[in-house]
């Protein structure tokens, strides 16, 4: 499971991961070198951060 999200709603993302897989959630916050076309998953601002139960590629 991905999640992309504001900094806002990162505590929601954690503990969601963590609720679903009992496992502590891997955190990536993006740069300016990492732009996305993606929002929120809980509002519309830009990500801050991914929010994942594995370490995967965000490339």
């Amino acid at each position: 499971m991905r999640i992309y999200t504001c900094e806002k709603h990162v505590e929601l993302a954690m503990e969601k991961i963590m609720d679903e897989y009992e496992v502590a959630p891997v955190l990536e916050e993006f740069t300016a070198q990492h732009p996305l076309s993606t929002t929120c998953e809980y509002c519309e601002d830009k990500p801050a951060y991914l929010v994942a139960n594995t370490y995967s590629s965000t490339k």
